[in-house]
């Protein structure tokens, strides 16, 4: 694909309807210090609460961009709709983005309708495979940071989002895999590489998020090494259509043990 498709400021490959019918599911990402949800998440689901994985079954190399344009804005039209009053994180394909500044015109679009502001607006870099124009993706961070939103590299740690990446991203958040998160309070190797990893970010200057957390141990752990904003099933699994239960209760009393436990 040689050139974007742009007319009069957009990306035609961009617009259309799709053949298939999605929903969103939202699972929110928490805050330990602060004992609060500070993001969602959007995740694409069935319209009937079909995994995400048979919805991207049906994505066409030629549906692609499509694609990814119809999430950013159903996503951000459910957001507004549930009134949503943190941050949103959308995760998106740097395959799909051929012209960062006219395949964003229907998010901003979106954005203007339902009154959301940009600032709250998060991008996930999702690699399912590898980016070859690194200096491409750097384009779209790059972009993307001027016109207000934050990115964040998604499964850092396993697949295609490794540390080599960081020679040249400067994304805002760095999300932690499961991979490296599961059995953290008990596994030392885990920690050391976890503890590696928070100094790295300190000296990148990004906020680290710790995904796939599943158990209490693990939350503690996190919290008490410096890790405080966690998304995992420990929490809320996504919810369709929907913010989900309230766990309030639940991030305080974490808040409580992690601090109780410092001033010890």
């Amino acid at each position: 694909m040689s050139q974007c498709a742009r007319v009069n400021g957009s990306c035609k490959r961009c617009e259309g309807d799709l053949p298939f019918e999605f929903t969103m599911a939202f699972q929110p990402i928490v805050d330990l210090s602060l004992a609060k949800i500070v993001t969602y998440e959007a995740l694409v689901r069935g319209s009937n609460g079909e995994s995400a994985g048979s919805v991207i079954a049906q994505v066409t190399d030629d549906l692609l961009y499509r694609f990814d344009q119809a999430c950013r804005v159903k996503a951000i039209e459910m957001a507004s709709a549930l009134d949503m009053q943190t941050d949103l994180s959308i995760n998106f394909l740097p395959n799909a983005v051929y012209e960062p500044e006219a395949c964003i015109q229907a998010t901003l679009e979106v954005s203007k309708r339902v009154g959301w502001p940009t600032h709250r607006l998060i991008f996930e870099i999702t690699e399912t495979e590898r980016v070859l124009d690194r200096q491409h993706l750097c384009n779209i961070i790059d972009a993307y940071r001027s016109m207000g939103f934050k990115t964040a590299l998604d499964d850092f740690g396993n697949g295609y989002a490794n540390l080599d990446l960081l020679t040249e991203l400067t994304p805002d958040k760095l999300k932690i895999d499961r991979e490296l998160i599961m059995n953290c309070d008990s596994d030392i190797r885990r920690q050391a590489l976890l503890n590696a990893i928070i100094l790295l970010a300190q000296e990148l200057d990004m906020t680290l998020i710790a995904e796939g957390v599943e158990t209490r141990a693990e939350a503690l752990w996190l919290a008490r090494s410096g890790i405080v904003r966690q998304q995992g099933f420990y929490f809320a699994k996504p919810a369709i259509n929907s913010l989900g239960d309230d766990i309030t209760a639940l991030l305080a009393g974490l808040k409580s043990e992690v601090y109780l436990d410092q001033e010890q």
